[in-house]
């Protein structure tokens, strides 16, 4: 003991002097590391600049023939391709990751995502790259600058929209509906090579498949995905089953049809079966004629000062100079890529959104989504969080965000709060649920199903070219409950008439996730910053509701989602919360459909 007491100071001493010493070991590594982080962003967000500039030009501005803008994205693509993909910037993330318990956690962050961009466009897959690139970007030029006939005459993909949700007969319907399943044997060529390219380009750093390598984003591989995806169907199907009887009887009364066994996809009111909110009119909350008075430049304006009035900032000017947010004119010599969405241009402050917004209840919940997106750029745009980790916790998170926001705009008492409905005005609440329903439950089978179950197929399962339509009206009818309206055979490819397919490929459970997502976060919102039912929200002005979702925002990619959602809500991801939002409609529904033959099993 005596002896112990007297060499513990040089005991202590020893010990000190190796903490120290690997104290400096870790400042050393990390100083390194920091430097060729540093060096690495600023080439990075100068290429990913002059990339999306070349695609935002593709997407808005579409002439047939032109080469000049595809071979000027193209390059652009290619720089930033060889950058991300290059063998110096791969073996350096490799290296410093080797050393990972030696950096601090943000570094660790941005070192994986630096071989997560390797991984789509390693140099070690050579050619595969820039033929890659080169077909992502013919096929976006075939997809968005296809010309829709309609009875001998050109017609918008609007058009054909507002027939899916307007028109009664069901010849003209089906007319519609085949007219905007044309754009899919244009597609099939280019799909059958983007499939075998993106399978190459990932497979040269040691991913198994595309979808493999878009699902280790979440930090989880392809089982684990397919196992969460058919969780959240699950989850949904009886009320989802009760819908699709419901939907069956509904439909079949009004145009005056006996009743089928699986819905005829042109009697719904979305080309691909994905929505079917315009089945119901909710009385008194048709807001319709409202904003075809105002205009789609007040739609656009008082989306930007509902953020506003719960603390957020203006948008910059340049959002409104640079944005592309109207339908083009009539006559216009060129067209452009009809699909909303938002851009985050330079991962700082030029955001822009690519929309063709009209006086309408579908826009102006679109544009509020959509500046959901561009609020969460402006939000992790600050000096915390580095550019290669301006993204969200995960990918749900971006669209659960816009998607929250796009169901409280549409809540009766914001409506009110803006005067689109008149304050008090009686409403039938069950048939608000049911319009709510028929978007968000309705968009799991699809979207959990049908989309990552074709993608995973095409990708991990390498599905044939001359099984892509047998595939897709598979599982069409397994998930949906939907069949086509007549033989739909390989000389059509029906999956590629959604945008996703060809320029957002192997992502699409994202919006599931986020479906879920977005109802914990408004449960959460309702009950503990607003205190008012779920079903009754008015976000407008709550400068409380603002600073939550700051909160939650602002750190960006920095944080492990997980863990993330826990520590903003208290809760891991669930349907649970989606599931109760909706359990009086389901009570409703088993009442109605009594009697009625079900033709959906139990369980899917």
């Amino acid at each position: 003991m005596k002896r112990f007491i007297l060499m513990l100071p040089a005991v202590l001493l020893f010990f000190a002097a190796c903490n120290n010493d690997k104290t400096a070991d870790n400042a050393a590594v990390q100083q390194a590391a920091q430097q060729f982080l540093d060096n690495y962003t600023a080439q990075f967000v100068g290429l990913y600049y002059a990339s999306a500039e070349g695609q935002w030009q593709l997407n808005t501005h579409i002439v047939e023939g032109d080469t000049v803008t595809s071979n000027a994205a193209a390059r652009a693509d290619q720089a930033y391709a060889d950058f991300t993909g290059s063998v110096a910037n791969i073996d350096s993330a490799r290296k410093y990751l080797a050393l990972k318990d030696q950096l601090t956690p943000v570094q660790v962050k941005q070192l994986e995502t630096i071989l997560y961009m390797a991984g789509n466009n390693p140099a070690s897959a050579g050619e595969v790259v820039a033929r890659r690139i080169a077909a992502t970007n013919r096929q976006t030029e075939l997809l968005y600058g296809y010309k829709y006939m309609l009875n001998g005459r050109q017609v918008s993909a609007n058009d054909l929209d507002r027939i899916l949700r307007e028109a009664t007969n069901l010849q003209e319907r089906e007319a519609a509906w085949t007219a905007s399943k044309e754009v899919g044997a244009t597609l099939k060529d280019g799909l059958s090579a983007l499939q075998q390219l993106r399978n190459s380009s990932v497979q040269a750093l040691g991913y198994d498949d595309f979808f493999a390598y878009q699902v280790s984003e979440y930090g989880m591989d392809s089982k684990e995905m397919m196992e969460l995806t058919e969780q959240l169907i699950n989850d949904v199907w009886p009320l989802y089953r009760e819908l699709h009887t419901w939907a069956r009887y509904e439909l079949a009364a009004k145009y005056n049809q006996e009743v089928p066994d699986y819905l005829p996809a042109h009697w719904l009111p979305n080309r691909w079966g994905q929505d079917w909110t315009t089945m119901v009119n909710v009385e008194g909350l048709d807001i319709d004629p409202q904003l075809a008075a105002k205009g789609p430049e007040w739609v656009m304006e008082q989306g930007e000062a509902f953020w506003m009035s719960m603390g957020f900032p203006e948008l910059p000017q340049s959002f409104w100079d640079k944005s592309s947010l109207y339908p083009l004119p009539e006559g216009a010599d060129y067209s452009k890529n009809n699909h909303a969405s938002a851009w985050h241009m330079d991962l700082q402050e030029d955001v822009r959104s690519l929309m063709s917004v009209e006086a309408n209840t579908e826009w102006w919940s679109t544009v509020l989504h959509e500046l959901g997106h561009i609020y969460y750029y402006i939000a992790y745009s600050n000096p915390d969080v580095p550019p290669i980790l301006r993204g969200g916790a995960n990918r749900g998170y971006h669209e659960a965000f816009g998607s929250m926001i796009g169901l409280a705009s549409l809540q009766k008492p914001f409506l009110e709060n803006l005067g689109l409905v008149e304050p008090g005005l009686t409403t039938n609440d069950t048939m608000q649920l049911m319009k709510e329903a028929l978007d968000f439950i309705v968009h799991i089978p699809w979207g959990s199903g049908v989309m990552t179950a074709f993608e995973y197929e095409l990708y991990a399962n390498n599905l044939p070219p001359d099984q892509y339509n047998a595939k897709w009206w598979e599982l069409v009818k397994k998930y949906q409950g939907i069949v086509p309206p007549t033989e739909r055979g390989e000389l059509y490819c029906d999956a590629a008439t959604k945008t996703h397919i060809n320029d957002d490929a192997a992502q699409y459970y994202d919006y599931s996730i986020s479906n879920v997502l977005l109802f914990q976060f408004h449960d959460y919102i309702a009950k503990n910053i607003l205190h008012q039912d779920p079903h009754a929200t008015n976000y407008w002005g709550s400068t409380a509701t603002g600073d939550f979702l700051q909160k939650v925002m602002a750190p960006g990619a920095t944080v492990d989602w997980r863990q993330h959602l826990r520590e903003s809500i208290g809760a891991d991801m669930s349907a649970q919360p989606m599931v109760d939002y909706f359990g009086p409609l389901m009570e409703y529904l088993k009442r109605v459909n009594a009697g009625r033959t079900y033709t959906l099993p139990e369980k899917p």
